[in-house]
């Protein structure tokens, strides 16, 4: 049963609440979900695609409840008609969100020379063998006009050498360069200075990161973890395409 995981683990998140879309009285259904996850943030609190339920977007879950707050459940809802992921698509509008918020001078980012077509957001791990596979194909992706911001997510957690890793390339003076020497195996020169790893190592949570590389599309959708360039450019279009109105 994974509800109690949940306030457990979004207990400390510092999320800004998105407005609530719903107009009619949902107290008893508000009041049962904030019951659930105790001290973490509903962030956004609207009428379901279910009749009779609500849902409630609480970090990197949505939880659906029923009017009178006595059922709730936490899983992936399907239009079948129309062979969507509803679930899926309404946490991305949550997470884009706070993307989006996440300044750009703070992401390590690799640009085509020019105008990018897409843009991706992938949390890394220094020392992932995949996350330095994915990267290996860096001027590949950037050839096909995807711009990749990268952002850290040391799988050990803070105080590990993963972390520390990060921190040096974030401190270093060139820090694309030292963010490439070390996907090719070398070791940072230890360098200590302020720095966002925590703040982006806690994003990651919140956006439902749990292994890394971690891609997610302009639109906030996670589209996978390491993708080829082939797989990466066929996402994106794929993400584009259902973008596209009457799509």
């Amino acid at each position: 049963m994974k509800f109690p995981l949940i306030a457990a683990a979004l207990a400390f998140c510092i999320c800004t609440p998105l407005a609530h879309a719903a107009k009619d009285d949902d107290s008893k259904a508000r009041a049962a979900v904030q019951k659930l996850v105790g001290k973490a943030p509903i962030e956004a609190f609207e009428k379901s695609p279910i009749d009779g339920y609500y849902q409630a977007a609480v970090g990197s879950q949505l939880l659906y409840v029923s009017a009178d707050g006595r059922y709730i459940l936490q899983g992936t809802l399907y239009d079948a008609d129309a062979k969507l992921d509803l679930t899926a698509m309404r946490l991305a509008r949550v997470n884009v969100a706070k993307l989006d918020a996440y300044p750009e001078a703070q992401k390590i980012s690799f640009a085509p020379q020019s105008k990018p077509k897409y843009k991706v957001t992938v949390f890394t791990d220094i020392d992932c063998g995949y996350c330095r596979k994915m990267h290996s194909h860096i001027a590949e992706y950037n050839e096909r006009g995807i711009q990749v911001d990268y952002l850290f997510f040391p799988r050990s957690g803070p105080g590990s050498a993963s972390f520390a890793k990060a921190e040096s390339v974030w401190c270093a003076k060139d820090r694309k360069s030292a963010f490439t020497a070390a996907k090719a195996g070398a070791d940072p020169a230890p360098i200590q200075c302020d720095n966002p790893i925590a703040e982006e190592y806690e994003l990651g949570m919140q956006v439902g990161v749990d292994g890394t590389p971690a891609v997610f599309a302009e639109d906030g959708s996670k589209i996978g973890g390491y993708l080829t360039p082939d797989q990466l450019q066929s996402q994106l279009e794929r993400v584009a395409a259902m973008a596209k109105p009457g799509a």
